[in-house]
């Protein structure tokens, strides 16, 4: 709702410049301005976080926003009350139940906002006010008030408010200023001024100001809390205004400083924690909750003096207070937070008795994230289950019920916008919307929601937070207006009856020359803006009191829809039924004296010295001086006592000057206390109906043009009697929609029966006839006998719609571990109905009834695998079935792939992942062969596979178990072909061998490097692999050169030059390395070991012929390998033949049938590798050639 302002040409790319400076909520205990016109490098807005998300130090305070041009915004998200919120709740009204929804809940940062009463005296907007840029540009302004209205004001001559300026000296580049005004007739203000540093995000400076005679003069107070302490917020007691509490910086250091008379004197605690905010007691003055930086909550019983920790891993903003008469204990606090098991639960304690034994869980299963809501008579938490969220309800600390919205609204998100008078409003974005909400009314107890208007506005703000725009009028029951989304077109829409007809608002007849306005409903009408201000610095867009009932100030424009530029003020004396415009451009406009005049300050970025002043609810504006010297307006508070009569204005004279406070004394524009000739009565109507939420009302109040004062003895006087009940006191009630003929009919979702499926026989319920009336309606007889719900015996009903459910919503749980099933039923006598559930697993259990299974039915599992759940439901009428299946794991804590060293092309190769411990149920396993992008999905733990790309694959293998998932990697080198040779060491190799996956790499490494140094052979071309266990072994293969498929048989040729080569280094012993000094490794080829000669026995015997035989075979064997180098068995050619064959070695000479063969089986393959590995000691991780893998001890996964 921005526009586009003149401004001095030499502050313009100032104002720009400070465009991001922040003005804290306010409340009755304090509130922070920002210098608008202050010159400043511009500053670095740090990133904000999301509600999630903790920084390692506070955001920038939020709040007010001072833009160019003079526009001051209410926060984009409304911080924690400094003085605490009454009835316990620790945040804004409009608190998102759900974790989906962004931002604008509970508490927020550590600045204080205003607190609210039950219902608050003023208006309520439900969110806040939105972004800068989302309303365009602003119109140039249209002159001065008086320009063109000279008749309008009552008389040519000056006149002048009492008033006193003083300036705080030496605070010119302070940025930001907080205010606390006692009231209750305090003549005490205090102000604490700072300088916030942007870049740093921190404040550098403050000052800390003191007046005891209204705001004529201050006293400068920082030799007194320290010279060099520098303070960030300041905190007061909202039940008593003496009590006041200052926090240092934290970048500084962490301390607070406690004052019990006003500010006069302090006394300074260090703390061992940082605070990020505060929350106050609503009964007790002394209580305090206190949420760090590292998400943990305290509590002082002492007002700060001595801190006790609570609870850690809090979520942020989702703490409260306990709600008197409705909690046993006062010192209760809810709060949402992180347990052992990693989930978030709802969780209550008291604040000295907050032990692991003394918490209390009032929702027995975890909840979504940042989605508990305390208020009022209810409470709110949100479970996600399948993937949708439910929502639950506690009215007035009953058990939880799941709230029931329409079946097919499937909501997105849900923000809770009002719990007066003992009903719900709701704001629900569903499935098919993006940036509009529906909104919902429910019963009493919060649990049956029917819709009240679809398609509201909605908006995000500067941090994220969701803005409803819809505005509950003070001080008159049940009327609304709401700002919703038709073709495009947002248009607003005014309630008389909470929610139940909506209808356009009536332009005025006249603009402000007396010209009358063209504007014909439904094509024009008249668009109001709805955000209201969080602090009192700024009126918002739209105000209303309760003390004047039926008066309403707005932003707005007349056409056929909502406009962002073209905006002026308009005015309703009689709750919004017509309205007349009183500015043609944006005016701040606050009420004074009970309601009983209005002042109005303009919307300026140039310096002003004049305010407006209404006797008439805006019929005629007097103008008033207020200082003699023009003041860029920073902003303005309202004196709350009844007797000072007092407004502050603060600004700066100049770009570059102090801080100005003008203490301006309305009181002299009254001249005389009033009498009872000086008021009027007003009837409340809707367009002429005199019935309005059930009652007729007649409202006292001061006539227009009265200058009188009311005083303190002023008491609303309101007579009110029931009206006959009528078709507007009824609206549908769940399950029924209103049809066009003004009928409540089921919807086609809805069976009428189903309200009675939780009723036993015997019993009786309450048979709905499709209407309810509205909740705090108060009309009588009528049609009221008609439409009440009538009271009815239970059916007896069979079971009908069994379904299992797990808590989490999970259908795989640990073994060890409790699963939790929940059963519901459809339909059914609950107390009538047998129940049993049969685990799958040999247990099976049965209860009489469904009441002991409310909460859920906890199993343990004590072995892994899929089992049939199944639950069965009997009672006299018939019965039901429902099975689930769950998948109990074992966590898989390591995997390793089995995979050959080298494969040959176009083969096929058994790859096999082997997962310790190796009893964990049904896996699921994931494999990717070199660069694909889609992996093969199996569950069984082996797969074949062919390499038809030569040269080095990656092989990878995931496997999941349950939320597990673990990983491996191997590298095979696939040739057309290649030769291989077993080979030994010298002993001394064993004694350093640690046997670890790292040091078998690094020797395989120092061999290739010392065979390729001897040899002259590419290193390429060679490949070693060091064995696991001792004595230390390892294989070496000698591939073919790159790119010789071509030329296969001179490389083959090649190949067997190569083996005879390394082989004679080998067999002289020419290859060796220095594994450190002194200690020489020789590499050999392996040798068969051979039987012992000489028999033990003294005579010879036929078994001692037989070895002198077989010692003659071995040795013409030896001649033979000696003669024959190139048929040495031991140096091969790895094939991989079909599936269902083992590997085999075909000797190097040639590949034919006729080859001598020896099986795999013979040598080590990669299993038995791995087994080899298992039986020796772990030291530290498995390894292939050029992959490490982390590994320890097998765990098994062991009964419980």
């Amino acid at each position: 709702m921005e526009k586009g302002t003149n401004c001095f040409p030499t502050c313009h790319t100032i104002f720009l410049a400070w465009t991001w400076l922040l003005l804290l909520s306010w409340c009755c205990t304090g509130a922070e301005i920002t210098c608008r016109s202050c010159s400043s490098p511009s500053p670095s807005w740090p990133a904000s976080s999301s509600r999630l998300r903790q920084e390692q130090r506070p955001p920038p305070p939020r709040g007010l926003w001072i833009w160019p041009g003079g526009r001051a915004r209410g926060s984009a998200g409304a911080d924690p009350l400094p003085g605490g919120e009454p009835g316990g709740r620790a945040g804004p009204r409009g608190a998102p139940i759900s974790s989906a929804g962004a931002g604008g809940g509970a508490l927020g940062g550590r600045g204080p906002a205003a607190p609210r009463s039950r219902r608050s005296s003023e208006g309520r907007s439900r969110g806040v006010p939105a972004a800068e840029g989302q309303h365009g540009g602003r119109a140039q302004p249209r002159g001065p008030l008086e320009e063109g209205r000279a008749a309008r004001l009552r008389g040519a001559e000056e006149l002048r408010l009492s008033s006193t300026t003083f300036a705080l000296t030496g605070d010119a580049a302070h940025n930001q200023a907080m205010v606390h005004r006692s009231g209750h007739n305090s003549s005490v203000i205090l102000i604490l001024t700072k300088l916030f540093d942007f870049n740093l995000g921190s404040v550098t400076e403050s000052s800390l100001w003191r007046s005891t005679d209204y705001g004529t003069t201050y006293e400068k107070l920082n030799d007194k809390v320290g010279l060099k302490t520098v303070l960030s917020y300041l905190y007061v007691s909202p039940t008593n205004k003496r009590k006041i509490m200052l926090l240092s910086d934290p970048e500084i250091e962490s301390s607070i400083l406690i004052s019990s008379d006003e500010g006069a004197t302090y006394q300074k605690y260090r703390l061992n924690f940082y605070i990020q905010s505060l929350l106050f007691h609503p009964k007790q003055e002394e209580w305090i909750l206190a949420y760090s930086l590292d998400q943990k909550l305290y509590s002082s019983m002492d007002f700060g003096r001595k801190w006790q920790l609570m609870h850690e891993r809090v979520t942020p903003n989702r703490f409260y207070w306990s709600v008197a008469g409705l909690d046993k204990e006062p010192d209760l606090v809810h709060m949402e937070a992180r347990t052992a098991d990693g989930h978030t639960h709802y969780l209550t304690c008291r604040i000295q008795e907050c032990s692991e034994t003394k918490r209390s869980g009032p929702f027995s299963r975890s909840i979504d994230i940042s989605s508990l809501v305390v208020q009022d008579e209810y409470i709110f938490i949100q479970v996600t289950a399948g993937g949708r969220a439910n929502y639950y309800v506690s009215y007035r600390r009953e058990p939880f019920a799941q709230i029931k919205l329409p079946k097919y609204s499937l909501p997105k998100d849900m923000h809770i916008i009002s719990t007066d008078e003992d009903q719900v409003f709701a704001a629900v974005q569903e499935w098919n919307q993006n940036d509009t909400y529906n909104l919902y009314i429910s019963d009493t107890r919060g649990v049956y929601f029917t819709l009240a208007l679809e398609n509201v506005k909605s908006s995000r703000g500067l941090e994220g937070n969701i803005i409803i725009e819809l505005y509950e009028v003070a001080g008159i029951k049940g009327v609304f207006l709401a700002n919703r989304k038709i073709d495009d077109q947002i248009k607003t829409f005014i309630t008389y009856n909470k929610g139940r007809d909506w209808r356009l608002l009536q332009a005025p007849d006249t603009d402000l020359r007396g010209d009358p306005v063209v504007c014909h409903l439904p094509f024009c009408s008249l668009h109001l803006h709805l955000q209201l201000s969080e602090n009192p610095y700024s009126s918002g867009s739209i105000s209303s009191k309760e003390t004047v009932p039926g008066l309403l100030v707005a932003t707005g424009n007349i056409g056929s829809e909502l406009s962002y530029t073209d905006v002026g003020m308009f005015i309703s004396s009689d709750g919004g039924n017509s309205w007349r415009q009183i500015f043609e451009e944006e005016y701040n406009v606050w009420f004074l004296d009970w309601g009983g005049a209005l002042v109005a300050l303009k919307h300026t970025s140039v310096p002003i010295r004049h305010m407006w002043v209404s006797f008439d609810e805006g019929r005629s504006w007097s103008k008033y001086s207020f200082t003699s010297t023009p003041l860029f307006v920073d902003g303005s508070l309202v004196d709350p006592g009844i007797e000072t009569q007092i407004m502050t204005v603060f600004g700066h004279f100049s770009l570059r000057s102090e801080w100005q406070l003008v203490k301006v004394d309305y009181k002299s524009i009254f001249n005389r206390r009033c009498n009872k000739d000086d008021y009027q009565t007003w009837h409340l109507h809707n367009q002429g109906e005199p019935c309005v939420m059930g009652e007729r009302k007649i409202y006292k109040k001061r006539k227009p043009g009265a200058q009188c004062s009311l005083g303190r003895d002023y008491s609303q006087t309101v007579v009110s009697e029931p009206c006959v009940c009528g078709q507007g006191d009824f609206e549908c009630d769940y399950g029924y929609e209103r049809h066009s003929n003004n009928h409540c009919v089921p919807a086609f979702w809805f069976s009428p029966s189903s309200l009675s499926k939780e009723c036993s026989m015997g019993q009786s319920y309450l048979n709905s006839t499709g209407y309810r009336r509205i909740v705090s309606n108060n009309c009588t007889d009528g049609l009221r006998e008609k439409y009440m719900a009538k009271v009815e015996k239970c059916p007896g009903r069979a079971p009908r719609g069994l379904r299992i459910l797990t808590t989490d919503g999970k259908l795989v749980t640990e073994q060890g571990h409790n699963a939790t099933f929940i059963i519901l039923m459809e339909e059914g006598d609950p107390q009538r109905t047998n129940i049993q559930l049969d685990f799958g697993d040999g247990i099976a259990v049965s209860y009489a009834n469904f009441s002991p299974v409310e909460d859920g039915i906890r199993h343990v599992y004590k072995s892994a695998g899929i089992f049939q759940v199944m639950a069965y439901a009997e009672n006299s009428l018939g019965s039901d079935t429902a099975v689930l299946f769950l998948h109990v794991v074992c966590p898989v804590e390591h995997v390793q792939l089995s995979v050959p060293f080298v494969a040959i092309r176009n083969k096929e190769v058994n790859i096999t992942a082997v997962v310790w411990p190796s009893q964990t149920g049904t896996l699921t396993y994931f494999w990717w062969f070199g660069n694909s992008t889609k992996p093969l999905i199996t569950l069984e733990s082996s797969i074949s596979y062919i390499f038809t790309v030569e040269g080095i694959n990656t092989v990878t293998v995931q496997v999941a178990a349950g939320n597990t998932l673990i990983q491996d990697t191997k590298e095979i080198a696939v040739h057309e072909y290649f030769q291989s040779q077993l080979l030994s060491f010298s002993p001394n190799l064993d004694y350093h061998n640690p046997d670890i996956p790292e040091w078998r790499q690094d020797i395989g490494k120092v061999i290739k490097r010392a065979l390729a140094q001897v040899t002259g052979i590419p290193d390429e071309q060679i490949l070693v692999a060091v064995f696991p266990g001792l004595p230390t072994s390892a294989e070496l293969f000698i591939l073919p050169h790159k790119n010789t498929t071509e030329r296969r048989k001179s490389s083959e040729a090649d190949l067997e030059q190569v083996v005879e080569i390394l082989f004679n280094a080998l067999n002289q012993n020419l290859v060796q390395f220095e594994l450190k000094p002194g200690v020489e490794v020789v590499v050999y080829v392996t040798q068969l070991t051979l039987a012992p000669l000489v028999d033990s026995s003294t005579g010879h015997s036929s078994s001692a012929m037989l070895m002198l035989l077989s010692v003659v075979f071995v040795g013409l064997a030896v001649f033979l390998i000696y003669k024959f180098k190139r048929k040495i068995p031991w140096i091969n050619i790895y094939a991989q033949v079909q599936h269902d064959k083992e590997q085999e070695m075909i000797g190097s000479v040639s590949q034919s049938e006729n080859a001598p063969k020896i099986t795999l089986s013979e040598f080590t393959d990669p299993e038995e590798l791995m087994d080899k590995e298992m039986d020796t000691r772990v030291m530290g991780s498995i390894s292939t050639i050029a992959n490490s893998e982390s590994t320890k001890e097998i765990p098994n996964c062991t009964s419980v």
